[in-house]
């Protein structure tokens, strides 16, 4: 499959890029703008200096954001998809087009800043320990997106998330394994994931251990990546010290469903993938009755709420 390159950057650096930023556009006309617009062009780390490489791989073009890059971003380099390859397959090869020392996945709904991209690629560099890292999560009302510091939950975590106990006692190691809420979030630590809208790695890291698998089209991936890090020997790393912004959209009624069984459907295959390595029916079939159940009582608590405040991620 081809891609059709539409620009590239106006000077092509000596020297590889400290930082190649890859974001996956699909119907983004309205965040791509401000996303780009947030990423410096060159990072200071350590009193040197450092090129950034910004790719756009653009699922849905001819949605208007295209247009917004090559007009109003001509340093951006452009990559228009034949269609809507997915996430991970369009970060793949967006991956595969990119040179930089780090390379950070990034959401086009996020709004980065110099600081926290500056420290995230300092402990990348002098950490040879961590593989992926992730600073804090903003939403647009000024509260921490949950999803960006993850355990690999239990299927108890997953019933005291489904159940609303994590959420009634938040401070409790006990409930709150899930999107572990007992821990500080101005603090950084070791966690099971991070959220695919912000993942940094040195690049040689990720050759080591394999980029996304293709086989996850949107959800799922991200958990399934850091699994494979993990398991590889490094550190996922959260670290709430510097924080950008996440203006995640929040579904309602039936979209909001039809994300939720998505979401839902995809971490059951990660585990399926992960923690049934002998294909055991019996192991089979205990994690597709638990993630149904978690679908279905997630699903209910969401429909009685009116589809507020209840996330599935």
């Amino acid at each position: 499959m081809r891609l059709r390159r539409i620009r590239l950057p106006c000077a092509l650096a000596s020297e590889r890029p400290q930082l190649s930023v890859i974001i996956i556009a699909y119907k983004s006309r309205d965040e791509i703008g401000p996303c780009l617009a947030s990423i410096p062009q060159r990072l200071g780390v350590d009193g040197g200096e450092g090129d950034v490489e910004v790719l756009v791989v653009d699922n849905s073009p001819g949605d208007g954001a295209g247009e917004i890059v090559r007009s109003d971003f001509l340093w951006v380099r452009y990559l228009a998809a034949p269609g809507n390859l997915g996430f991970g397959r369009a970060n793949n090869l967006g991956f595969a087009q990119s040179s930089g020392e780090q390379v950070l996945f990034l959401n086009p709904d996020t709004v980065s800043n110099a600081a926290a991209l500056e420290h995230c690629v300092r402990r990348l560099q002098t950490e040879p320990g961590i593989g992926l890292i992730s600073p804090k999560l903003v939403l647009a009302d000024g509260s921490m997106d949950p999803a960006c510091r993850r355990s690999i939950p239990t299927l108890w975590d997953g019933f005291c998330r489904a159940s609303g106990l994590a959420a009634a006692f938040p401070h409790a190691k006990l409930f709150a394994g899930y999107n572990l809420t007992h821990l500080p979030v101005d603090g950084t630590y070791d966690v099971g994931a991070i959220n695919g809208a912000f993942m940094m790695a040195r690049r040689e890291v990720l050759e080591r251990v394999g980029l996304f698998d293709e086989a996850f089209f949107m959800y799922g991936d991200d958990l399934d990546l850091c699994i494979r890090v993990a398991r590889a020997g490094y550190r996922i790393v959260y670290d709430g010290r510097v924080a950008i912004t996440h203006l995640k959209g929040v579904s309602v009624g039936k979209d909001y469903e039809r994300m939720a069984r998505a979401i839902f459907d995809a971490n059951r295959d990660v585990y399926l993938k992960h923690f049934n390595p002998r294909g055991s029916r019996f192991v089979a079939l205990k994690y597709r009755l638990a993630f149904g159940a978690w679908k279905t009582l997630s699903l209910v608590r969401a429909r009685l709420r009116g589809y507020r405040h209840v996330k599935p991620v």
